[in-house]
C-alpha cells in the first residue's frame, strides 16, 4: 500500500516574498496570496499536498506584534491533527525574533514549523523566493518511517536549514540574510539534503502540545555604550510596569563597575525586575566572573544568558514573564535551556 503523501500548511503573513512594487511611488506592498501561488507553479511538482491559509491583512514583519504570534500559534494548534508539517511565509526583518518566540509558544512541538521568506519579491527576476519556498516545503514534508525528521521550529534561507531560535538577521542586501552563530545548520541544501541528525531536537513522544500565548510585553533591552549615563539607565528602570531587561554587555558579560550602574541594577533587582546579561558579540557566550568587569554583575544575581541571541533572550523574557514564573525560580528557569535555544 503506498504511503500517503505528507499535508503541508503554507501560512502567509506577509513580507517581501508575497509582494509588489507599487509604480507611484516605489515602495513595496503586500499583494493578495493567491497570486503568490499561480506565480510558483512548480509547487504543483512536489511530493506533497499543500493547503494555504492568510492573514487577512498581510503586513510587514516590522509591524508584527505579540498578537500576530498568538495568531500563527493559534493557526497551528487549530491544524495541528490535519497536517504533517507547517510553512509560514514572513518577512526577513523580524523573523528571528517571530521564529524564536514560536519555539516558545508551541510546547512538545513534535512536527516541522519552517519560517522562510525572501529578499526579493516573488515577481523579481533574480528572486530567491522560489528556492526558499519550494525547499522549505519539502523540509516540512520530509519523514522517516511515517514520522516527520524534525520536531522544531526552524528557518530556511538561502539552501540552510537553521534552529529558529538561534538566528539574527545578518544583511539586508544578499541572499544569506541569516546567520546561526553559536550553533550550526541543521541542514544544508545542494544537490542532496545534508541534514546534521545528531543537532536535531528529540521527538516529544506521546505528549501532547500545549500552546502558550500569554506573553508580557513589559520589557526592554539596553545595549551599553561607553558614555551611558546614570540618567538614561534610571529612566529605563523606571518605565512604569517594567517586569525585565536585557542587557547587553560587551564581550563575554562584562560591564561598567561604576557604583552608580551596580547600584541601579542592584535596586531592579531587588524590585523584582528580571535582568538578563546577554553579549553584544555576534558570537561567544556570556561567561560572568571569568572578569573583573562582570565579577560584580554575578554577584548582585544578575541571570546569564550564556549564548542566546537577543532575539530570543527577549521573547523567552516575555514568555516566561507571560507564564507568570515566580522571581525566585526565574533565574533557574531562563538559564536553563527549554527550546535549544541555548547551551
Amino acid at each position: 500500500m503506498p504511503q500517503s503523501k505528507s499535508k503541508i500548511l503554507l501560512i502567509y503573513t506577509g513580507g517581501t516574498i508575497g509582494m509588489v512594487k507599487d509604480y507611484d511611488t516605489g515602495a513595496l506592498k503586500a499583494f493578495d496570496f493567491k497570486k503568490l501561488l499561480k506565480r510558483i507553479p512548480e509547487l504543483h511538482l512536489l511530493d506533497c499536498e499543500i493547503d494555504t491559509v492568510s492573514f487577512e491583512n498581510p503586513i510587514d514583519s516590522s509591524n508584527i506584534q505579540i498578537e500576530n504570534w498568538q495568531n500563527i500559534a493559534t493557526t497551528i494548534e487549530e491544524r495541528y491533527e490535519d497536517f504533517d508539517g507547517f510553512v509560514v511565509l514572513h518577512g526577513s526583518d523580524t523573523m528571528s525574533y517571530s521564529a524564536s518566540a514560536l519555539s516558545f509558544m508551541l510546547e512538545n512541538l513534535s512536527k516541522p514549523v519552517i519560517f522562510t521568506g525572501s529578499q526579493l519579491p516573488i515577481g523579481d527576476l533574480r528572486t530567491d523566493a522560489k528556492e526558499n519556498l519550494i525547499t522549505a516545503i519539502q523540509i516540512a514534508s520530509l519523514q522517516e518511517k511515517g514520522k516527520p525528521v524534525f520536531n522544531e521550529v526552524c528557518l530556511y534561507f538561502e539552501y540552510k536549514l537553521y534552529r529558529g531560535n538561534r538566528t539574527t538577521k545578518i544583511s539586508a542586501e544578499h541572499f544569506n540574510a541569516f546567520a546561526s552563530p553559536n550553533f550550526p545548520e541543521l541542514a544544508e541544501s545542494g544537490v542532496h539534503l545534508k541534514v546534521n541528525r545528531e543537532l536535531l531536537l528529540k521527538n516529544r513522544g506521546a505528549k501532547k502540545i500545549k500552546v502558550n500565548t500569554r506573553f508580557d510585553d513589559n520589557v526592554a533591552i539596553i545595549k551599553l555604550f561607553p558614555g551611558i549615563n546614570k540618567n538614561l539607565l534610571a529612566s529605563v528602570l523606571k518605565t512604569p510596569n517594567l517586569k525585565g531587561i536585557i542587557l547587553e554587555t560587551y564581550g563575554s558579560g562584562n560591564a561598567p563597575s561604576s557604583d552608580w550602574f551596580i547600584s541601579e541594577l542592584s535596586n531592579a533587582i531587588k524590585n523584582n525586575i528580571c535582568v538578563i546579561n546577554v553579549t553584544q558579540c555576534s558570537g561567544g557566550s556570556v561567561n560572568m566572573g571569568q572578569y573583573e568587569t562582570s565579577t560584580q554583575l554575578k554577584n548582585i544575581g544578575i541571570v546569564s544568558g550564556k549564548d542566546i541571541t537577543s532575539e530570543a533572550a527577549i521573547t523567552k523574557l516575555m514568555y516566561l514573564l507571560g507564564q507568570n514564573v515566580s522571581p525566585k525560580v526565574f533565574k533557574t528557569i531562563f538559564e536553563t535551556p527549554l527550546r535549544g535555544e541555548m547551551i
